[in-house]
């Protein structure tokens, strides 16, 4: 399984971001798909998950300013971001199943 996002960005706070993530070669309408971040010096933090019913598992860091949604017919996820903070900067990773990890993307929130 390869894991590609993109989307990541500078952005001003109080915006918005939309990253996405295709997931390629795998069974992605059974699995379990999330995102994942990691700021500079804290250990990785759980984002969002979605499971392959649509039922979806948020951060208290994020909940009503962060949505995922899945496209089974593409294979892809996304993380939708609105009012983004300076604390939401981080590498943001999306996985597969807990198992396979994309190689991440950087979003900076500042002004």
């Amino acid at each position: 399984v390869q894991l590609q996002a993109s989307g990541g960005g500078l952005v001003q706070p109080g915006g918005s971001l939309r990253l996405s993530c295709a997931a390629l070669g795998s069974t992605f309408s059974f699995a379990v798909m999330g995102w994942y971040r990691q700021a500079p010096g804290k250990q990785r933090e759980l984002v969002a998950t979605i499971r392959s019913g649509g039922e979806t598992n948020y951060a208290d860091s994020v909940k009503g300013r962060f949505t995922i949604s899945r496209d089974n017919a593409n294979t892809t996820v996304y993380l939708q971001m609105n009012s983004l903070k300076p604390e939401d900067t981080a590498v943001y990773y999306c996985t597969y199943q807990y198992v396979y990890w994309g190689e991440g993307t950087l979003v900076t929130v500042s002004s």
